[in-house]
């Protein structure tokens, strides 16, 4: 499965570049990723391929759990995606247009809080290992 994370900016902190390349390398045998870093909302969504599944992180969004996240959106994309790439879309400081928003064909929430956006990459990835270890019955999540 190709997944792309698309992201406003770039991380600049140490600590999290490399929070990011332990999950990117933790990802290697679930699917193909690519990281792409946009300068704005405009380039993240001319970066999206026109076929593409777009999933955008948004505080608007739905709440889902892990379990769900893997279940509902990772196994159905591997089982009814069809093979288009799967693309989840991280915002900047202000978050997402509304030309991403529409775009999306989901808007998924990690709570109500506000999360550094930089953060929320790392946590993305991390729900994507989750969520590729729980469709595999492989043992790291715990309900």
């Amino acid at each position: 499965m190709k997944v792309t994370v698309a992201v406003v900016g770039r991380l600049k902190e140490s600590y999290l570049v490399a929070a990011e390349e332990e999950y990117r390398k933790r990802l290697r045998p679930y699917c193909t990723l690519d990281v792409h870093e946009a300068r704005d909302e405009a380039a993240l969504l001319a970066a999206v391929p026109a076929g593409a599944h777009l999933y955008a992180f948004d505080e608007r969004g739905d709440a889902v759990t892990s379990a769900g996240f893997a279940h509902d959106l990772l196994g159905h994309e591997q089982q009814h995606g069809g093979g288009a790439p799967l693309v989840f879309a991280i915002g900047g400081a202000d978050g997402h247009s509304d030309a991403v928003r529409a775009r999306a064909r989901k808007l998924i929430a990690f709570g109500r809080l506000t999360i550094a956006h930089r953060l929320v990459r790392v946590l993305v990835l991390e729900q994507l290992y989750r969520g590729f270890k729980i469709l595999r019955g492989e043992p790291y999540h715990r309900d």
